[in-house]
Formats: C-alpha cells, sequence, structure tokens
C-alpha cells in the first residue's frame, strides 16, 4: 500500500511518500514546500536513491504546493511513482483534536466540522492541516484520507493530571486544560524502546524526552500517558528554542502592564522571543548557545543551566507521579544529538538509579543504549519517526475500512 503523508504548516508542507506492507515499509520519497504565499518558495525533493532536487515557482497556496508534490512524485525524471492512482490513502499530521479525537480517524465530512470546531485551539496549526485535507480532495477525490492528531496519544490522562485550578466553568464552556503535544513522537519512541529492549510496553514505566526546537516530556505508564509538560498549547513546560514555558501567570500580567501590550503582542513575547533565544540572547538554536558557552558567554551559560535543570526536574517529578521509571529517553533534533545536553540532565541522578556511560553517550542520532551496564533505569536515544506512525495508523484504518 502506497501512503501518501502530509504535515501541512503555514507556511509549508512536509511529505513523505511510503510503500507499506505487512513486512515493514520503504520511503520512495520526501521533501518539502517552503515559503508558501511567499516570494521565493520552493519545493525540496529527496529520491529513494538519495538524489535531492530543488524546484522553484510560485506557490501561492496549500492546494499548489500539493498539486506540485504530486507533480514532482509522478514525474518521468524525478519521481517514484508512474501516475497517481498508485497512492492508495492520504495521511495527515493534525496538530489539535481537542477532547474529541483520542485516536486516529478516517476523514470524513462529520470529522473535518469537528476538526473546524478546533480551530479555536490552535488557530495557527488546525487551518493548515485543514487546507492539506481540502487540497486532497480537490487532487485525489478517491482517495482515502486519515487523521493523526498530536494530542490524541495524551487523551489517557486522567483528569487530576489534565484540569487546572480554574472556574471549573471555564473548562466547561472553553475546553481549558491541558491537552498536551508532540504525542505522535511520544508514542512512537516509548514503544519502541521497549520493543528494543524486549520489554512488555504494557508493563513498563517510560519517561520520554522530545528535545527539539519545541520540547516536552511524556510520562507513559504501562502504554498510556498519564502526563506531559506541554498544556492547553506548546507554550507549557520546558524551556524551548523560543517559548518560555513554565511561566508565573502574574510575571505575564506585570509584563503587559509595564510595556502597555496586548495579547497578541504578549503572545508573540512567550512564543517567538523568549525561551533560549530570550535568556541567552545568542540564538534559538542549541548548537549555537553551546558554542557561545564555550567561549565563556555569561547568559549561555545562563540559559543552559536552566535548560539542563527544568528537564530534571520534570523527570524527577514524573519519576515520582508513576513511583519510578524504567527507561528515560531521549529524542528529537536535540535528544538525538545533543551529547552534551544528554549528560548534563542525567548527571547526579544516582539517587534515581541513573548512571550514565560517558562513552555510549557519545553518539548522534542512532538508536542506543547511553546508560551504564549496572544503572537500574535504563537511559536511551531512540530518533523519533512521526511520518511512520502516520503511515502505519492510516494503512490500519484503511485496511480496516476495505474489510468491512
Amino acid at each position: 500500500m502506497k501512503i501518501l503523508v502530509l504535515n501541512c504548516g503555514s507556511s509549508s508542507i512536509k511529505y513523505q511518500l511510503f510503500n507499506m506492507d505487512d513486512n515493514g515499509h520503504d520511503v520512495l520519497g520526501k521533501g518539502g514546500v517552503e515559503k508558501i504565499g511567499l516570494k521565493g518558495s520552493f519545493l525540496k525533493h529527496e529520491k529513494e536513491n538519495g538524489e535531492k532536487v530543488l524546484l522553484e515557482g510560485e506557490i501561492l497556496d496549500h492546494q499548489t504546493g500539493i498539486d506540485y508534490i504530486l507533480g514532482v512524485l509522478s514525474s518521468k525524471k524525478h519521481g517514484c511513482i508512474s501516475n497517481l492512482e498508485e497512492i492508495d490513502a492520504v495521511g495527515h499530521r493534525v496538530v489539535h483534536g481537542g477532547e474529541t479525537f483520542n485516536s486516529s480517524v478516517f476523514i470524513t465530512n462529520e470529522v473535518v466540522d469537528k476538526m473546524n470546531e478546533c480551530i479555536d485551539l490552535a488557530p495557527l496549526h488546525n487551518p493548515p492541516n485543514l487546507s492539506g485535507i481540502s487540497a486532497i480532495e480537490q487532487l485525489l477525490p478517491s482517495v482515502p484520507q486519515v487523521g493523526v492528531f498530536d494530542t490524541a496519544f495524551h487523551q489517557t490522562m486522567p483528569k487530576h493530571a489534565y484540569m487546572y485550578a480554574l472556574p471549573y466553568s471555564l473548562y466547561q464552556k472553553y475546553g481549558i486544560r491541558r491537552y498536551g503535544f508532540h504525542g505522535t513522537s511520544h508514542k512512537y519512541v516509548s514503544a519502541r524502546a521497549c520493543e528494543i529492549l524486549g520489554l512488555d510496553y504494557s508493563k513498563t514505566k517510560v519517561i520520554s524526552c522530545h528535545l527539539g526546537n519545541g520540547a516536552s516530556i511524556a510520562a507513559i505508564k504501562n502504554g498510556q500517558s498519564v502526563d506531559t509538560s506541554m498544556g492547553f498549547t506548546p507554550i507549557e513546560g520546558l524551556i524551548m528554542g523560543t517559548r518560555a514555558g513554565d511561566l508565573d501567570i502574574g510575571a505575564a500580567t506585570y509584563i503587559m502592564d509595564k510595556e502597555m501590550i496586548g495579547t497578541k503582542s504578549a503572545s508573540v513575547l512567550f512564543n517567538k522571543q523568549s525561551g533560549m533565544l530570550g535568556i541567552t540572547g545568542v540564538s534559538s538554536d542549541m548548537r549555537e548557545v553551546e558554542a557561545a558557552k564555550a567561549e565563556g558567554n555569561k547568559q549561555a551559560i545562563l540559559g543552559l543551566d536552566m535548560y539542563y535543570y527544568r528537564i530534571k526536574k520534570y523527570i524527577g517529578s514524573y519519576a515520582a507521579a508513576m513511583g519510578g521509571a524504567d527507561v528515560i529517553l531521549f529524542t528529537g533534533g536535540i535528544g538525538e544529538n545533543g551529547i552534551e545536553t544528554r549528560f548534563n540532565i542525567c548527571s547526579d541522578m544516582e539517587y534515581m538509579g541513573i548512571e550514565m556511560d560517558t562513552d555510549k553517550n557519545e553518539t548522534r542520532g542512532d538508536e542506543a543504549v547511553i546508560s551504564s551496564d549496572s544503572s537500574k533505569v535504563t537511559v536511551m536515544v531512540v530518533p523519533t519517526d512521526e511520518e511512520l506512525v502516520i503511515a502505519k495508523d492510516t494503512k490500519q484504518i484503511v485496511e480496516e475500512l476495505a474489510s468491512r
């Protein structure tokens, strides 16, 4: 079964075309469209043999971008399929499913209506996700579509973990609660870690650290998310590239009063100008911050100390919430490649049964156990593959529909 996976952002589209069967999968082609609706838009495509192609053109909207993608995938010169009829299904990453969606779903008109109701919860993300669904409906009207939600995996959180201590009426009226994100990633890497270690996923306590420009931690007990650091929006929790993470609401309102700014400007401040960029004044890129630290930059040193400390606190709190931890894993761009980051987070945590192996930790981007053989808690690096999860869910749902 050939499945096209789409991840539509506000001005970009990432894609992968999978060939899925019962024995495994192959990625036939992948790439992305950038700068949709802006000057200098382009499409980057990588073929199965690793050959890369850059195509420039005017891409005004998501439908045009997806039309470009379908054209490249089926072209004689750069393509990997002879015609579009070879595409059996399309899987979409959807950021927010609210409380409506606790699993991946076959997309119908009713589902689209429900997704539209979630726009207020993710005004920057859900509209382009819906644009991608609409574009496929126009361009490939007979191809089944599946929605895979970032929030779905965390719908198993107990109520005492996801509720805020606000008037209950605000939850009833507006759905103000903690939803969590990166669920597709946490689901994949936690299950994959147990598979690598030969552990029963349904009987294992995993703390999953997805560290990238956006970052979150999930407590996964017996295969279910029981808590996660992101909340009503992706700003809550860890210090991120440009997001503040946990912040006293009183500090937020105080800043708004003193700076005389409204909610839109405050949102830009806390989402785009804070985090590692804000505290260091150097960059949101961890590599550049680490380079500044090596040169003795005091703000870079402070920013990194804050970054490690926040993650360490969450690991400890989630071990307490689950009654211990069997596996701690790192994933995402920083988690998979940040040797110094992983070491500093896990240092001085022997009380939890964590013993790092500095030689094993010298790894980037590979599946690896990085704790010592005597460590009571296994520490791992597990590269994430959210697109593969979307492809697998899409295949399963489409096959179930066909068998009815």
